[in-house]
């Protein structure tokens, strides 16, 4: 019985949708994968077209009309999952063999609400930069309030969980809104510290322009209901967690 949707939302990923589906493909635990094309410019859904032809009974790929940006991309692609579990993967990121049979049987071991594991910096163009940042083996939701050290292309979560608290707010870090939100309720997150996550630095990424993604950051601690100055108190914690993280 298939127990995993990988769910990715791709938008201009032609250079490197293949890497990321392959390494979904190797995964260990039968699996399967909803791809959203998010209106790309270039080849990706034809890509993506051509290995869910190959695969027709693991790999679905939908296509936006008009581009939605990747909240909404993931949230269609959870609509379509009918696993117990959803996987997310960027479409520039990639997975090492055995991810998902580690974090599965953390979760089922442990019963945590969310499963990241650690992850390896690559450059644009793949190679290693020989940075590896870890994750802590439990995450409460206190500590996640001061600094967000899950990655969205490592997390497994149950599928309930992903409907319940749909990613929003495209203008700020969508998935740390969800991830605060569900550890909210109850719960803990786990972490396998291991570089199970092959994360691909971009050029455009949110995370790159330091400055815009602290703004983001603070508008993060507002969407989930924190007034000003709990929102700076929460700001400065992440702030430093930045300069130790990149140092």
């Amino acid at each position: 019985m298939i127990q995993v949707t990988a769910i990715t939302a791709a938008y201009n990923a032609a250079s490197y949708i293949e890497n990321c589906i392959q390494s979904v493909l190797a995964q260990t635990v039968p699996c399967r994968m909803v791809i959203v094309d998010d209106a790309s410019l270039d080849d990706t859904y034809a890509i993506a077209m051509r290995y869910a032809e190959e695969y027709p009974d693991r790999i679905t790929v939908l296509k936006n009309e008009q581009n939605a940006g990747a909240a909404a991309s993931r949230n269609r692609a959870v609509a379509c999952a009918t696993t117990p579990y959803v996987a997310i993967l960027d479409a520039d990121d990639w997975w090492e063999k055995g991810k998902l049979k580690a974090q599965t049987e953390v979760m089922e071991q442990t019963g945590c609400a969310i499963c990241s594991t650690g992850r390896e910096l690559m450059t644009p163009d793949g190679r290693t930069t020989g940075k590896y940042i870890p994750v802590k083996e439990r995450i409460t939701y206190r500590e996640l309030l001061k600094h967000n050290s899950i990655n969205c292309s490592s997390v497994l979560l149950r599928r309930e969980d992903a409907l319940a608290f749909p990613m929003e707010h495209d203008d700020s870090h969508e998935d740390y809104i969800t991830w605060l939100r569900i550890l909210r309720k109850g719960g803990f997150a786990a972490g396998i510290n291991r570089p199970y996550l092959k994360y691909r630095l971009s050029e455009g990424g949110k995370s790159r322009n330091k400055l815009k993604s602290a703004a983001m950051t603070y508008q993060v601690y507002r969407y989930v209901g924190y007034g000003p100055l709990k929102s700076l108190f929460f700001f400065a914690s992440y702030a430093l967690h930045g300069i130790w993280k990149y140092r």
